[in-house]
């Protein structure tokens, strides 16, 4: 009998007590301690790192005002600890920690730095520990050695000293701030090199009163099951201060760690939004926070926050300025999409046949996509989306798909050009008139002294009106572009909103060389709305040209509006 089965058999209707009973067979007591255990830990501490290890990211540079645009964001979303990076490390930080203590930011501000240095001799006269009290933050994060490795080699110090160091720094802190944490650098290589060694520096930071120490895998190089073996050891031999996670993803484990950490007994798990972070990134706090809430059962964010997730994740990919990755768990745009005939057709029957959560738990939304491996139901669910109700046996939702078949089979990408594709269904079922004809267009390329010049002229009909413009461009796709504006905009004006965003070209057949097909992708964008059009041609100007007018045709759609003649 399976699971299920013995759920219905014992009445358990009620699908709260269902997901709790499966979580329970599945995992077991997923955390070590029970609530009365816990204290003030009734939620697993979520501390955000991006601002500090996420600006560490390759070709990844935050300017002051970006890390305060971050900071907030991530408060707004329920973040209680936000690292804001190294104060007097460099003047962007020193700067940043100016500005942000001085407002409300500084409830959930962390400051960050090392043990004293060997130099300094003690905590007192470190410049470094000095900094982190003059910053204003409530809360720091220390991080020093635990790795005898790193002591007798990197330091250069002997053992003990390290230890002294270590109690130092963090009593000196402790009695001068609220909240202390302390990171155990290179714990997990440390704890297999020397576990005994380790563990004396985990226990000469609860001596010196640290609030939690997070055990650091900084090279990335843990096993989920190592990481639970270690948790589980160290509160064996008596270390009883609360504990977190710091996990890089050189393994691509980073987010399994930190929730295997969190099984065995973790209350903290530090990483970066969309798992930003030096060499491979850290723990994707995107994939740990919802996996903790809606399959665990660990609350980690203030009610009502979860759904904010998918708009958090897009702000920081945003502020960034690197592209938001489609296929992120829970929040990328094709988390929740679906493709194949037969899937569509299960999930417009029932969405848990193929998606393991509702989308909108973390504000993202399901995603019919249209091609050559679409079945009837593909296209009319895609047609409801856009507010068109198709009969099931309509011949013409056969002749779409078909179409749409042979489209594809040219070259064509409906799953990548929403627009493109709505445009096609509205023209088969005859909800389009056309807002312009374009007759003819020509374009002139010319060299003066090492510059080229890009002009295009085009000769287009509105109604029974003829406009004759020319543009010039960087290049010839933009030269288009302009004389195509130049000649709508006098009897659209809405246009002047609309700006192209992403231009995209993809050779179809390598082996055909200049002679071979081009897919052509353009993203434009009006007041926060974008959209996505395409065009397939041998020849790179006319497909851009298709995919221009798409663009402009869908928005004019959209917005339903009439030529000023």
């Amino acid at each position: 009998m399976t699971i299920f089965a013995r759920f219905e058999d014992e009445n358990i209707k009620i699908k709260g007590a269902v997901f709790e009973a499966r979580r329970r067979f599945l995992y077991g007591s997923f955390k070590t301690k029970s609530l009365e255990d816990k204290g003030e830990h009734e939620m697993t501490e979520i501390y955000d790192t991006t601002l500090r290890d996420g600006a560490q990211t390759e070709n990844i540079s935050f300017s002051v005002r970006d890390k305060l645009k971050i900071a907030w964001r991530l408060k707004e979303f329920g973040i209680p600890f936000v690292e804001g990076g190294w104060p007097s490390a460099n003047p962007k930080d020193t700067e940043f920690f100016q500005k942000a203590v001085a407002t409300d930011l500084k409830d959930v501000l962390v400051a960050f730095g090392s043990t004293f240095h060997p130099k300094s001799r003690n905590a007192g006269d470190d410049k470094g520990l000095k900094a982190l009290i003059l910053s204003g933050a409530k809360a720091v994060a220390i991080f020093g050695k635990t790795w005898d490795f790193h002591v007798s080699d990197a330091l250069r110090i002997p053992l003990e000293e390290n230890l002294r160091i270590i109690f130092e720094s963090v009593k000196f802190l402790k009695s001068r701030l609220e909240k202390v944490f302390f990171d155990a650098e290179h714990f997990f290589d440390g704890y297999k090199a020397n576990p005994g060694y380790a563990l004396e520096c985990l226990k000469a930071a609860e001596r010196a009163g640290a609030d939690t120490i997070i055990l650091c895998d900084t090279n990335g190089g843990a096993l989920p099951a190592e990481v639970e073996s270690v948790f589980r050891d160290i509160k064996r031999v008596g270390v009883s201060v609360a504990l977190g996670i710091h996990a890089h993803n050189d393994c691509e484990l980073a987010v399994a760690n930190s929730l295997a950490a969190v099984k065995a007994g973790a209350i903290q798990v530090q990483g970066t939004i969309n798992g930003l972070g030096e060499r491979c990134g850290n723990a994707n706090l995107v994939s740990i926070i919802p996996t903790l809430e809606l399959k665990l059962g660990e609350k980690c964010l203030p009610p009502e926050k979860l759904n904010e997730l998918r708009e958090t994740s897009l702000f920081i990919s945003e502020v960034a300025n690197v592209a938001h990755s489609k296929r992120q768990a829970y929040v990328g745009d094709s988390a929740f999409a679906h493709k194949a005939g037969m899937h569509v057709s299960a999930v417009n029957r029932n969405p848990e046949t193929y998606e393991h959560i509702n989308p909108a738990s973390v504000g993202n939304k399901r995603r019919i996509l249209v091609s050559d491996l679409s079945g009837r139901s593909n296209i009319l669910r895609k047609a409801g989306e856009i507010g068109m109700k198709l009969e099931e046996k309509s011949p013409r939702v056969q002749a779409i798909l078909d179409e749409i078949k042979s489209l594809e089979n040219q070259g064509y990408a409906f799953e990548a050009a929403d627009a493109s594709f709505e445009l096609l269904v509205k023209k088969a079922f005859g909800f389009y008139q056309p807002f312009f004809e374009l007759v003819s267009s020509r374009i002139v390329n010319s060299k003066n002294g090492g510059l080229s010049r890009n002009e295009a002229t085009v000769m287009l009909r509105v109604g029974e009106r003829e406009e004759h413009t020319a543009g010039k461009g960087d290049g010839p796709i933009n030269a288009v572009d302009e004389a195509l504006r130049k000649a709508l905009e006098r009897y659209y004006p809405i246009l002047k909103k609309v700006r192209l965003v992403d231009y995209k070209v993809t050779v179809l057949s390598e082996i055909e060389g200049t002679s071979a097909k081009v897919r052509v992708l353009i993203e434009s964008e009006s007041d926060g709305e974008r959209w996505t059009t395409i065009g397939v041609s041998t020849d790179v100007i006319e497909a851009s040209r298709q995919a221009l007018i798409d663009g402009i045709e869908y928005f004019l759609l959209k917005k339903d509006v009439k030529a000023l003649i």
